[in-house]
């Protein structure tokens, strides 16, 4: 391990070498950790080591170090980023740095050496403290021990036991060595392994942040590229993917690296993420575009898996101005894996590596090539229409709502098509009802199974529900229209609803729900 002296830092950060990168987190110390700080490099306490990580690419970094903007490094000299103890070493060239003017709007307490303070372990002898707090005849600044100007002037009008007691522990700090841990590398993958084991016990590793300051330019921004894209999407229900960073990464990823693993992409130059750009913006809105116009998925939270736009978006991924051209058979084939992906729960377990078996295939399937997209096994047995609970964001009632709106279903009460588009993308469990209600089940103690399975559960609107009566199902037909045989051949559901029988119609229905299930997954 390396050590600097306090000299050393603050010449290095003066030239410019030492950056925060944009992918740290900001300064958060307070004043009085910062006087702590100092009291522990006095006293020899151990107060941690910092971690640098030189390299000659220039990422995205940080301008300011705490309050004080930073020069630019010079452009052929490696630079060290701060990938741990951004804290310390702002902390130690806030207090001694006498060259750079702090920004006024933010606070900063000078450190003071309080040489009337009885020296003990656990007391601090220095003080964060403001102007006005300042008492001369007690406190010394730091900031003069490394001006020597400023320290000959500070120390002029001391009695010579004070102006040693002041020069001995101006020594101290002079003599200090700040552990420092200096590695280089050009593999941003391991640099962003390191800043992930770093931060484990603190703030989470943000790939998002990290491949922002891979592939920044002065015209180019990635997060600023995808918030314009969620703008984008956010008429058609898709805004929030720019709110969930692992899905929009898999997708980047999937295009650029066909490897839905984000940390993939840490061994793409910036220039290439750059230019290749267009592809991930075509391959996103391409993939919500087929979702919205295959499947009536209206927003983000329609999807059983938000995941199913990674494969999804390495199949429409193409540069520029262009869109792809895809036949008929290429689109049945992506919509049975769709449905076997949402039957089956595909990326319930195995995640990656049901998303990269998936990309790979999809990439076939777009080049003209034999594919196995959608070649997995499933079974959908009745079981999972009566076992499965309806409860609104679960990846089974999802699937069994975008079931329901594949046959176009009716209102119950006027029998006009129901609009699907505003209910999806409400998302409301207000939009779906019990077909045979919880009070009529109770009273007449029929409980052959769950009444909130999904077997139990239709498009019917609060409306038509509060119009229906919620009494027995036999009253229904009286205020259905005419066609209400066929209204409910439409809701996946028969006449034995009107037998008043819980068991003959969940047999009855279970049967039909999984006839549709299995049309839609061969």
């Amino acid at each position: 391990m390396d050590q600097l002296t306090i000299r050393e830092i603050l010449d290095t950060v003066i030239r410019g070498q030492i950056r925060i990168p944009a992918f740290q987190r900001g300064f958060v110390w307070e004043p009085e950790r910062v006087a702590y700080l100092m009291d522990s490099i006095y006293k020899g306490f151990p107060f941690g080591s910092l971690l640098f990580w030189r390299t000659k690419e220039q990422l995205k970094s940080e301008n300011k170090l705490g309050p004080f903007d930073l020069p630019q490094p010079a452009e052929d000299y490696p630079v060290d980023y701060v990938l741990d103890g951004q804290q310390r070493i702002t902390s130690i060239f806030g207090v001694f740095q006498t060259q750079l003017t702090g920004s006024p709007t933010e606070a900063w307490q000078g450190i003071y050496f309080d040489f009337a303070a009885d020296k003990n372990a656990q007391e601090s002898q220095f003080l964060a403290l403001l102007p006005n707090e300042v008492d001369p005849k007690r406190h010394f600044a730091l900031k003069t021990l490394f001006d020597t100007t400023a320290y000959r002037k500070a120390t002029s009008g001391f009695d010579e036991a004070l102006a040693r007691k002041i020069d001995e522990m101006q020594t101290v700090f002079k003599e200090a060595r700040i552990p420092v841990q200096l590695f280089k590398t050009e593999d941003k993958a391991t640099v962003a392994i390191i800043f992930e084991r770093v931060n484990r016990q603190g703030v989470p590793l943000d790939t998002l942040q990290l491949l922002s300051a891979w592939t920044w330019s002065d015209d180019f921004q990635l997060q600023a590229q995808f918030s314009d894209l969620a703008e984008q999407l956010e008429p058609f229900g898709f805004g929030g993917m720019a709110d969930d960073s692992n899905l929009i990464l898999r997708c980047c990823s999937a295009i650029l690296g066909s490897d839905a693993s984000p940390e993939s992409l840490m061994s793409l130059s910036g220039a290439t993420v750059r230019a290749r750009f267009t592809e991930v913006l075509n391959g996103i809105r391409g993939a919500v575009d087929f979702v919205r116009t295959n499947f009536s998925v209206q927003s983000l939270e329609n999807l059983p898996f938000a995941n199913l736009l990674v494969p999804l978006s390495a199949f429409f991924a193409v540069p520029g101005n262009s869109e792809i051209k895809y036949t008929d058979e290429q689109r049945k084939v992506i919509v049975k894996w769709f449905w076997r992906a949402c039957f089956g729960k595909r990326y319930s377990s195995g995640l990656l590596r049901n998303l990269n078996s998936d990309i790979e295939e999809m990439r076939k399937l777009r080049e003209g090539k034999p594919s196995a997209l959608g070649g997995f096994p499933i079974t959908i047995t009745e079981d999972y229409f009566t076992s499965n609970i309806f409860t609104i964001g679960t990846v089974n009632t999802n699937t069994f709502i975008l079931l329901l709106a594949q046959q176009t279903p009716l209102s119950f009460i006027s029998g006009a098509p129901i609009d699907l588009a505003e209910k999806l993308r409400q998302s409301n469990r207000a939009e779906f009802h019990h077909l045979m209600p919880k009070a009529f089940l109770q009273i007449t103690k029929q409980e052959s199974h769950s009444p909130n399975c999904l077997a139990n559960f239709a498009f019917i609107s609060r409306a038509d529900n509060r119009a229906l009566g919620g009494a027995a199902p036999s009253s229904y037909k009286s205020h259905m229209p005419s066609n209400a045989d066929s209204i409910l051949g439409f809701a996946l559901c028969t006449t034995a609803l009107f037998n008043d029988d819980f068991k003959e119609f969940i047999k009855d229905r279970t049967e039909i729900l999984k006839i549709a299930a299995e049309a839609l997954c061969v």
